[in-house]
């Protein structure tokens, strides 16, 4: 009897509908062709970074910074961390080795999804990536302007050759970098059969949208210049390092985006 009993228990458990598997700092979340890990703030989240990481990084990486956990922490923010299929984003014109995959598609699955399973607002989301993870964000910028209210690349811009344009609209883009980076520099420098794109054949390319009226500003211990098309801001900030990124950055520029909090 009793025998019977467990069976009959196990066979009821086996019935029940299967819960999906929590995911968060230290598990994958799944989406369409991809994977994502996020980091959900102490109290109310006031929105999220979505964060891309370098080459050869990870989500698990980008959750194992101290600084953008603090930030985020601070802020009051989920860190959602994106992650590249194989070695790299697959971006146009970069070099051979990277996994195929629409990005493009992946980004805005993982906003959506972390939208709904977290509770989170995407009105409420900025991109931002370091590196390799800048020049995904350029080039999320530039293919879907509207998928974010801003996007933070740094110290990374396109492939060469820079797009000739942009999909039609604009977005809110700050761009970040040093001026002794010798990884990407400022001007680009060859990779292979392929090369890093001129960041400020970038800038001139997105300003011709509409982008004008240059106001220089300091911001934190950048050294800025902003340029307005009546809706959208394009700012490129300069600090006097090398490739390095504070997560200190992100929090005034969120505070750029979203005055008062």
């Amino acid at each position: 009897m009793r025998y019977l009993l467990l069976t009959a228990f196990a066979t009821g458990l086996l019935a029940l509908p299967v819960r999906a598997t929590a995911c968060g700092p230290a598990t994958d979340c799944m989406v369409a062709d991809g994977t994502y890990r996020i980091r959900m703030p102490d109290g109310p989240p006031q929105g999220a970074i979505v964060f891309a990481h370098g080459y050869r990084g990870s989500a698990n990486g980008t959750m194992g910074s101290g600084g953008l956990e603090r930030m985020a922490r601070e802020k009051g923010l989920a860190l959602i961390a994106l992650n590249a299929k194989g070695i790299d984003w697959d971006i146009p014109n970069a070099p051979d080795g990277r996994e195929p995959r629409d990005e493009a598609a992946y980004i805005l699955s993982v906003r959506d999804d972390a939208a709904t399973r977290f509770d989170l607002d995407p009105a409420r989301m900025v991109m931002a990536g370091f590196s390799a993870g800048g020049m995904i964000t350029w080039q999320m910028a530039c293919d879907r302007p509207d998928s974010f209210p801003a996007f933070i690349p740094l110290s990374g811009t396109f492939w060469d050759p820079v797009p000739a344009q942009c999909a039609d609209g604009s977005a809110t883009i700050h761009h970040i970098h040093g001026t002794s980076d010798g990884v990407v520099p400022i001007g680009g420098r060859p990779i292979g059969a392929t090369a890093q794109g001129d960041v400020m054949q970038a800038l001139e390319m997105y300003r011709a949208k509409g982008f004008d009226t240059s106001v220089p500003f300091t911001l934190a211990d950048l050294e800025c210049e902003a340029w307005s098309d009546g809706d959208a801001v394009l700012s490129y900030c300069l600090h006097p390092g090398g490739h390095r990124f504070s997560a200190a950055w992100l929090a005034v520029l969120w505070d750029q985006t979203f005055p008062g909090g």
